[in-house]
């Protein structure tokens, strides 16, 4: 069953990545072929009630490394938030649905097109809650570079291997500036 729900996550994150190639411009594929052969990693996280909530997260501030990340909440209770002109916004769950977020490498890609979301994790006080989290990784040798500049902008960030980026992301306090501001032109 897990081997089935992550084929049709991924094929789920190849169509999106597809669409948003398109509505960049480019072709179908490009996004697809510039990531390499994409990796997919699964988090199950679990939430145990907190009596406390305000003196922890379940995680903080952060962006995602990678390009996509397709996450199932629970349907019952709410712990994702999202940074929206600068405050913190949650994000009701609703069931049989998915929450998608763009993640740093797409941001690259796209020139800055597409935005990777600033979100974090909360506590319940009364209640625990589970989520899944579906993450499309590119090659470690893949080559990230604007994909987009044709609108006579110069290309934001420089490129970079997504291995690179990966172990600059993770040497670093998550909550800490957007790790994409250390490969800027």
């Amino acid at each position: 069953m897990v081997s089935k729900y992550c084929g049709e996550v991924r094929q789920l994150g190849e169509r999106l990545e597809e669409a948003i190639a398109e509505s960049l411009g480019l072709e179908k594929e490009c996004i697809r072929n510039m990531l390499g052969e994409q990796g997919q990693h699964m988090a199950v996280n679990y939430y145990p009630p907190c009596p406390e909530p305000e003196l922890t997260y379940g995680l903080p501030a952060h962006t995602d490394p990678n390009a996509l990340t397709i996450l199932l909440q629970d349907s019952h209770v709410a712990g994702l938030q999202v940074l929206k002109d600068g405050k913190w916004v949650a994000v009701k769950p609703h069931p049989h649905a998915f929450v998608v977020n763009i993640g740093d490498q797409l941001q690259a890609l796209s020139n800055g097109k597409y935005k990777s979301v600033w979100h974090r994790a909360i506590v319940n006080v009364g209640k625990a809650r589970m989520s899944i989290a579906s993450f499309l990784c590119p090659a470690d040798d893949a080559l990230i570079s604007p994909a987009v500049t044709d609108d006579g902008s110069a290309a934001i960030y420089r490129s970079f291997t997504y291995a690179e980026y990966y172990k600059k992301f993770w040497s670093r306090n998550l909550d800490e500036e957007h790790c994409l501001e250390l490969f800027k032109n």
